[in-house]
């Protein structure tokens, strides 16, 4: 893995497996873009004391060449699926997979573009 990587654990203590998770997803992206400069993920953590909410959620900020800055910051909402920490993990690195798809394709000119004008001309029957 060539890219910088920070992993913050806000709320709780760290993970020894959600380290090993987001180092590979880390090392996915690399080899989908390979010139990320810097990554953080910041994973949130429940507070058990208050419970206010029982959901993780984990963010994402990377940098690319050129000060091109790519934020994942995805709050859960009601989604029980985020009670377990992989899933948020997960869920937040597919969402910067596309984004990066996205911006991949865009740098290299493979964006459709939509409403594009089209001159056409209206056949007209020969004369009888």
């Amino acid at each position: 893995m060539e890219t910088p990587l920070k992993i913050s654990f806000q709320g709780g203590d760290t993970s020894e497996a959600l380290s090993q998770l987001i180092t590979g997803h880390v090392e996915t992206l690399e080899q989908l873009y390979g010139r990320m400069t810097a990554c953080h993920v910041v994973v949130k953590i429940p507070d058990k004391h208050h419970r206010t909410s029982n959901l993780f959620s984990a963010n994402i900020h990377a940098t690319l060449p050129g000060g091109i800055d790519i934020n994942i910051d995805h709050t859960p909402q009601a989604d029980d699926r985020f009670a377990s920490p992989q899933f948020a993990v997960n869920d937040a690195f597919r969402r910067a997979k596309r984004l990066l798809k996205d911006r991949a394709k865009k740098q290299r000119g493979e964006v459709k573009t939509l409403h594009q004008r089209i001159e056409r001309t209206i056949d007209q029957p020969p004369d009888a």
